[in-house]
């Protein structure tokens, strides 16, 4: 890569924050344009026809309208106020207790007076009407799936539940059920509650990639007349003027003007890329040290952000429709529960001839089936996992991937900024007195690389110089004077465009390496070089390893050149490599490994990783990396390290066997008291009234949380 690529661009600078991704520059992104009448959806919105100053432009980025995505049953779960309706229920629960005989534990309720069980009966109807009419109405949503699962099972038991108690207050016939049904609310509003506390602090990635796109930009009429106008009303086919240190506001072809520009925020590559008349540039990216004037080829709506965007949105999509595990034993139990009901009903009321009691055994059937254990059994020890991996540097964002990451054969790893460190540092140059020379020249300058080598130079405790003089070199390096002298600090490329002879082998040596070379020139001679590359994190090696050893193969999916990508694999003993990547390219890999029946998890740190973390079973962002890419994963690493993610799946492995313990006592529970309250031991005199079918529910929500209580790191 030559210097013309990197020279005279402030890459940790831009509107968004400082940039945390490093990864290399992929030198094309050619991304081919919509057709023009797609952009014309945002032509309702009227055009800000106002000549403004666009010196004044601000580059601030705000809310565009985007492609959003339609709420489902998951997102309705996701928004529901279980916290606010489980307190309320809670405390209307208490006086329903107190006008109760503790479901038949007792001869008379706490507290009697006249109409006490009509007062008991209100009080449970709001109970019913509030808290369970969420449950109602997601069971709605999964009868209409046909996919009746928890949800069902728990409305099934409530709606029974309240049913016979009014059947029972108005005929007098029966017991009622009215503190079971507000208990049972209370006890599944608060399994939710806990399970959406540890599920649903996902941000908005989408929402964060729209913000990469400036809220304006200027365009060019006919005449040259320039113009700050709205993004959203910017169209296919005008001309935008992209000055130096703005954002480009959309993708769109250079037809004048050269510059270098930042595109890392986007591709996660972080030498910026030399752009000239003909050359593509990427909505999002940050121009560097030359105005551009760009024709439009994609705009907000169809550029190469909203197609990012719309990768992330279907992929999240797709991994909600997954089920877990409860909801699994919760759909078989619905049926069982249902079947067993009408023929513990139908037997009763052939044998007795007992309507009343048929009709009561069939109710206590159906609502001991409500899965009270088996409501928290999954979020409990959630709670408790993520918990345990927050004080280890861990944030599960998405409960899936604890179990999804128990079944991993693969990780796909980014390779700049999580199998290295993301940063230059000076590997090679040719001796302390040149090297202090061009550090002395670097101090002007706020590039990384110039950074990296003042940086090194200091620890070498090399004499620093002042410069007097300094100028920059558009696309190739800079100027100035130290002790009298003139030298210039330029790139391999600057020096055959010139003419000045240099060690062309040594350059290409150095340039398969992996680094960034810059030559020292005075008087037309090149008289020293500096190369600067990424290093290898220090305990990548034993995290590749340690992945081996658990059966798990490792891939490098990088947009990083295929010499650079080698050097790393090859260091680190990853045989899969695939290099060269633009984000659609990484998804598209980790959508190939998943169709041939992989479990695929996907490790990155910067937006280009953002679809393919979204897509995969388990997404995992460095948490030092950009936020998009945080907000497309399952699980962050808030240390920043790779290695992190054995300790991850140690404690995935752990938790699943905790749900698949806690699964057992709670749908054993149902094993036992289903037959029990269906009457199978009635011929010998043993029938399960409500009252110990709930004692025994309470005892298996006891155990339950106990051993989740007991799961370790």
């Amino acid at each position: 890569m030559s210097m013309d690529d990197m020279r005279n661009m402030d890459m940790g600078k831009s509107d968004s924050g400082e940039n945390k991704s490093m990864a290399d520059m992929h030198q094309h992104m050619d991304m081919p344009p919509k057709a023009a009448d797609h952009s014309h959806s945002m032509s309702g919105m009227k055009m800000a026809h106002m000549d403004m100053d666009v010196d004044d432009m601000s580059s601030h980025a705000q809310h565009h309208d985007m492609p959003g995505m339609k709420m489902d049953h998951a997102d309705m779960m996701a928004a529901a106020d279980f916290k606010g309706k489980f307190w309320v229920s809670l405390v209307l629960t208490i006086p329903v207790l107190l006008l109760s005989n503790l479901m038949g534990l007792l001869k008379t309720p706490i507290i009697l007076f006249p109409a006490s069980q009509w007062l008991a009966a209100v009080i449970a109807t709001v109970i019913f009407v509030y808290g369970g009419g969420l449950f109602l109405q997601h069971a709605r949503m999964e009868l209409q799936m046909h996919k009746p699962a928890m949800m069902s099972l728990i409305a099934m038991a409530i709606i029974v539940a309240y049913l016979y108690s009014v059947y029972a207050l108005v005929t007098g016939m029966g017991m009622d059920f009215w503190l079971e049904l507000t208990t049972l609310i209370d006890v599944m509003l608060l399994g939710h509650w806990i399970e959406q506390t540890a599920t649903n602090k996902a941000g908005s990635a989408v929402e964060k990639m729209a913000e990469l796109l400036p809220a304006q930009a200027i365009v060019i009429h006919a005449g040259g007349h320039q113009m700050l106008m709205p993004l959203s009303t910017v169209k296919i086919g005008d001309t935008v003027l992209v000055k130096t240190g703005q954002k480009v506001p959309v993708d769109g072809k250079i037809i004048s003007g050269s510059s270098a520009v930042n595109e890392s925020m986007l591709t996660g590559e972080s030498r910026p890329v030399a752009k000239k008349v003909g050359d593509r540039v990427i909505g999002g990216s940050l121009n560097g040290d030359g105005s551009l004037q760009v024709q439009v080829t994609g705009t907000g709506e169809s550029g190469f952000v909203a197609q990012v965007m719309e990768m992330i949105s279907n992929a999240q999509k797709q991994k909600s429709k997954s089920e877990n595990m409860a909801d699994t034993v919760a759909s078989w139990l619905f049926y069982v529960a249902l079947v067993v009901g009408i023929l513990t009903f139908v037997i009763w009321l052939l044998v007795t001839h007992d309507f009343d009691s048929a009709l009561q055994r069939l109710v206590t059937v159906l609502v001991i089936a409500c899965p009270h254990a088996l409501g928290i059994a999954i979020p409990l020890v959630v709670a408790r996992s993520t918990s345990i991996s927050a004080q280890t540097g861990l944030l599960v964002r998405n409960r899936q991937a604890i179990e999804d990451a128990t079944k991993l054969d693969t990780i796909a790893l980014d390779k700049t900024g999580t199998l290295t460190e993301g940063k230059f540092v000076v590997n090679d140059y040719s001796d302390d007195r040149t090297l202090a020379i061009i550090a002395s020249l670097e101090q002007a300058s706020s590039h990384p690389l110039a950074k990296s080598i003042i940086s090194f130079a200091k620890h070498q405790q090399l004499p620093l110089t002042n410069v007097s003089d300094y100028k920059t070199i558009p696309g190739a390096g800079l100027s100035g004077i130290v002790d009298g002298q003139p030298y210039l600090v330029v790139s391999a490329k600057y020096l055959k465009t010139q003419g000045i002879a240099f060690d062309q082998q040594k350059n290409d040596q150095l340039e398969a390496q992996g680094n960034s070379l810059s030559y020292l020139v005075h008087a037309e001679k090149a008289l020293a070089y500096v190369a600067q590359g990424d290093q290898i994190r220090s305990n990548a090696k034993t995290f590749i390893a340690a992945l081996k050893t658990r059966g798990i193969k490792p891939a490098m999916l990088t947009g990083d050149n295929a010499g650079a990508a080698a050097l790393v694999s090859s260091n680190l003993g990853i045989e899969d490599v695939y290099p060269q990547l633009l984000p659609d390219d990484k998804e598209k890999i980790i959508a190939s490994l998943l169709e041939k029946g992989h479990k695929v998890a996907m490790v990155g740190d910067g937006i280009n990783d953002a679809p393919s973390l979204a897509r995969a079973n388990v997404g995992i962002a460095i948490g030092a990396g950009t936020d998009v890419a945080i907000d497309s994963a399952d699980v962050v690493l808030v240390k920043s390290d790779p290695s992190d993610v054995i300790r991850f799946i140690d404690i995935a492995k752990a938790t699943t066997k905790k749900m698949i313990e806690n699964l057992w006592w709670g749908a054993g529970y149902n094993l036992i008291a289903i037959p029990l309250a269906a009457g199978v031991l009635a011929p010998i005199g043993i029938v399960l009234s409500p009252a110990v079918g709930a004692i025994l529910m309470a005892l298996s929500s006891i155990v339950v949380a106990a051993n989740a209580l007991t799961l370790k790191a």
